[in-house]
């Protein structure tokens, strides 16, 4: 390995995680992810997205290592994974919290519907 191509490396591992990041959607669920786990079928509830959709941005997200799964019954619930990635920690901490994000989109919190 030449001088210099760890940095090259991390940079552009970090240049993926932060193309992960700059969708709105992905944002908003990882904002969610700061205070519990979710469920795909929450998110669709509240995204009012499909949940073939949501299952694509889960994808990318769990692809680049930034949430992980686990899986109960049926059921697979994603947290964040972040501890070792400071630059994303760093970012979430100045993102909304789930009330005001539950609250702008019209949405209430509340327990799991996936039971």
């Amino acid at each position: 390995m030449k001088r210099g191509e760890t940095s090259v490396i991390q940079i552009g591992e970090a240049a993926e995680k932060l193309k992960v990041l700059g969708d709105k959607t992905r944002l908003t669920m990882l904002s969610l992810l700061k205070e519990r786990e979710y469920c795909v079928c929450e998110f669709v509830d509240i995204l009012e997205i499909s949940q073939p959709g949501i299952s694509q941005h889960l994808r990318k997200l769990k692809d680049q290592g930034i949430v992980k799964e686990d899986r109960r019954g049926q059921w697979v619930y994603y947290s964040l994974n972040v501890e070792d990635k400071p630059y994303i920690k760093e970012l979430l901490q100045h993102m909304p919290d789930s009330r005001t994000i539950l609250s702008d989109l019209n949405k209430e919190g509340g327990s799991s519907a996936c039971k």
